[in-house]
Parts: structure tokens; C-alpha cells; sequence
């Protein structure tokens, strides 16, 4: 039996895409090593959102082919698709196949192993380019699956690369999702995260929205958990967020890209929405979900950022109350507007906002983690990492633990309710309701 090892960088869809890749490997009879040393292949699953996004894809590359000189190796993904002349001139790879290729790549990797050709396959995004039909029944955990329904994005804001790596808005039929769904419940799996590049574009080319992915979710037997992954603000409307609502499985943890708290740069940015708006919306949505929580990616270090738009951003961050900010510096990519803007920020500079935005980000971490002590939640359990604590997460996405007492007893996918006792860097820690 052959074997394949997977490589993947990037975001929630990336590593949904490799579940895809691997279940049509096993399919095929491949078999899913997680030794790549002793592989017959190797597919890397590549991101282009930074350009240490590329390095960390480059570097995999290098370091596959030296171990393994005589193995295919396949470099797919976002990075060969938006850099397409570079990515084919890499003698690494055997085979250099973008974000459009990945239904056929068994049989890719298959005719290389036979016969030793070197392919390269990329081809242009139109707009009239479907849903890559990609589905995924089995994960590696089976308690919370990521489920892509929504590729592409037509927003083009001045940093991104993006829309030229994934096309345009395009999303997955509603009858493909249903039947998607029910077999990932029929395999255990209680949560659904919704996931998709620009997610909150769902439906939009039949009139639907997010809401009717979640609707399909909660009425499917056996989940217990819908969450929804990266959202645009200026797409959640008073209708969408009132049947979320109505759901009894949603979890009220909304992640709204933020990019930047100050008003100029965020136009600069070519962001839809403006400060003033984005607070209003999270100050709306915490009337609907009191108990929700609200996560966000920050940039620092953007073309003309001066040092009273990072203060002001970063003064954003804490009146907005995020219970988490992954905060990152800007990466030039080239063939974005933001690429020729005059006023880029040195590195130095931008090291050192990055300090001071992820002092803010910890700040408000932490405020956010001691206003739930005393607070009772359902608790999903996941896989335990040690003999100590059993860990899972709340509606909210609070990581929480609680003592191990027999080291044998596991309570993976169960729920169970935990009163929160005490909160430590980035958990809280408490007691099942009742002892377990």
C-alpha cells in the first residue's frame, strides 16, 4: 500500500481542503502516514496571506524533497495559485497544482508515482467557475469538524491576495452541505464550525444566507454545536443574527475581522465598514447574545500608518472588549494595491507596534477570562493532552479544564457543565457539575 504524508499552513479551510485530500487518498487505498520519512508521497498544502505564509511553504518543500529524494511530492494550495510563474519554476515539486486542482489530485499523484512526469497545472479563476466539489466525512477529531461552504471573495481589499488565489464569491449547494453534514453526525462528530474565505457571503448567489447553512445543521440528528469561522462585519444583518438566535445549537463566539481600529487606515484598506460601525454592530449583537464572546485579527504596521493611527487602533481594541486579538504585522504582497503605496513601514516600527497591540490583546484577554469565574457553562471535551486535566470548550470558545482525578476515564465528546473556578493565561479552570 502506498504512502502519504500531508503538510498544511493556513486557515480552517486549508486544513478542511487536506481532510478532503485525505479521504479520497484513502479511497484510493493510500495510506495516511504521520512519518514522512516513510512516505511514497507528500502533498503540502500551501498559504499566500503573508509572505512568511510562502517561506514556511518554501522551506517544507526544500526540506521534503531533501529527505526524500526519490517520493513525489505535490505543492498545491493558495501560494503556487496566486504566484503562479514562480511557484512552476520550483524543481522541488513534481507536481504544482493551485486551488483548482484538488478534486483530481489522486489521480495527479498517481500517474506521477507511475511514470515519474512532472506536471504543473494552474489555470486562471472566471466568474463563472463553480464549487469545487470537496467533501469531508472523517476528521481527526471527531468531536468538531470544520466544514467549508463558501470559497473565493470579491472584496479586494488593497492587502490581499486572496481574490486571486481563491476567484470569486461561490458557495456550496444546500443538498451537498445537508448530506455532508449528516454523515459527519453519523460518525460521531457533535460540533459543526462553518468555514469558508469570505463565510459570511454564503448563499448569496440564490438568495440565501449564513443562516440557512446553520438552519441545515441544527436540523440534522446528532449535532449538538453549530459555530461559524472568520466573519465581515458589514454582513451581519438584524434578520441573520435573529434566526442564528433561534437555534438552540448556535454558539454565540463570533470572530468579526477587524484589521484595524482606526477609521483612516481602515479605508485606506479598502475595508467596508468603518470603526464607529463595527462597535455599534458588536454593542447590538451583545443585546441578542449576552453571553457571547468576540474574537478579531488586527494589523499593525500598515503603508502610512503614522504613530496616532496605531494608538488609536490600539485604544480600539480595548473599548471593543475582545476575548482574543491575534494580532500580526503587514506583509507585502506583490500585485496589491497596498504593495505600491508610498509610506511602507519599516520593520522596526512594525515589531514594536506589534508588542504594544499584543499587550492590548493580552490586556483584554485577561479581563475577558476573569469576568467568567463563577459562571456556569457546557463544557464539549476533547482529546486529553495529559494525565492532569481533561479539556474542551464553552459556546464562547473559552478553552476549560478540569481535574483528571482518574487517569483512565476519558470524557471525549461528552458535554458536560463546568462551574468556573479560576482563570490562568489563556484557559479557564473549574469543576463539573456534577463531579465526573
Amino acid at each position: 500500500m502506498r504512502k502519504i504524508f500531508f503538510i498544511t499552513f493556513g486557515c480552517k479551510v486549508n486544513h478542511y481542503e487536506t481532510e478532503c485530500m485525505k479521504s479520497m487518498f484513502r479511497e484510493a487505498d493510500y495510506d495516511i502516514t504521520e512519518d514522512m520519512t516513510e512516505a511514497d508521497a507528500v502533498v503540502i498544502n500551501s498559504c499566500t496571506v503573508t509572505s512568511s505564509g510562502d517561506s514556511r511553504a518554501l522551506t517544507a518543500l526544500r526540506r521534503a524533497r531533501a529527505a526524500l529524494p526519490e517520493a513525489v511530492i505535490a505543492l498545491t494550495g493558495c501560494y503556487p495559485q496566486a504566484n503562479r510563474d514562480e511557484a512552476a519554476k520550483l524543481s522541488e515539486a513534481d507536481i504544482i497544482a493551485g486551488t483548482k486542482s484538488r478534486a483530481h489530485i489522486v489521480e495527479l499523484v498517481g500517474n506521477c508515482l507511475a511514470n515519474k512526469s512532472r506536471v504543473v497545472e494552474l489555470s486562471d479563476y472566471g466568474s463563472d467557475d463553480l464549487f469545487e466539489p470537496l467533501k469531508c466525512t472523517r476528521f481527526d477529531s471527531n468531536t468538531r469538524a470544520f466544514v467549508k461552504i463558501q470559497d473565493g471573495c470579491d472584496q479586494f481589499c488593497s492587502y490581499c491576495l486572496i481574490p486571486f488565489a481563491r476567484g470569486r464569491c461561490r458557495s456550496k449547494p444546500v443538498e451537498v452541505l445537508r448530506d455532508e453534514v449528516r454523515a459527519i453526525a453519523e460518525g460521531g462528530v457533535k460540533e459543526i464550525v462553518l468555514s469558508g474565505i469570505n463565510l459570511a457571503f454564503y448563499g448569496r448567489e440564490w438568495g440565501l444566507d449564513l443562516a440557512d447553512a446553520a438552519e441545515i445543521c441544527a436540523e440534522t440528528q446528532g449535532i449538538e454545536r453549530i459555530r461559524l469561522g472568520s466573519l465581515e462585519p458589514e454582513m451581519m444583518s438584524e434578520e441573520l443574527l435573529q434566526r442564528l438566535k433561534a437555534l438552540p445549537q448556535f454558539c454565540p463566539q463570533f470572530h468579526l475581522s477587524l484589521q484595524s481600529g482606526c477609521e483612516r487606515t481602515l479605508k485606506a484598506m479598502n475595508r467596508k465598514y468603518t470603526a464607529a460601525e463595527y462597535l455599534a454592530l458588536t454593542e447590538r449583537i451583545r443585546s441578542i447574545f449576552p453571553d457571547c464572546s468576540f474574537t478579531t485579527d488586527v494589523m499593525v504596521g500598515f503603508p502610512q500608518e503614522t504613530d496616532e493611527d496605531h494608538a488609536e487602533s490600539v485604544e480600539f481594541i480595548r473599548k471593543a472588549g475582545f476575548a482574543k486579538v491575534h494580532v500580526f504585522r503587514y506583509s507585502r504582497r506583490k500585485g496589491t494595491r497596498a504593495d505600491k503605496m508610498t509610506g511602507q513601514v519599516p520593520e522596526s516600527v512594525k515589531t514594536q507596534r506589534w508588542q504594544e497591540m499584543t499587550a492590548a490583546a493580552d490586556e483584554t484577554r485577561e479581563k475577558y477570562l476573569s469576568s467568567l469565574v463563577g459562571k456556569t457553562v457546557p463544557v464539549l471535551f476533547e482529546r486529553e493532552n495529559s494525565t492532569e486535566f481533561h479539556r474542551g470548550y464553552a459556546p464562547d470558545y473559552t478553552l476549560i479544564k478540569i481535574s483528571r482525578k482518574n487517569p483512565e476515564k476519558s470524557l471525549r465528546n461528552r458535554i458536560i457543565s463546568v462551574i468556573i473556578e479560576e482563570y490562568g493565561h489563556d484557559c479557564c479552570i473549574g469543576s463539573a457539575v456534577p463531579d465526573v
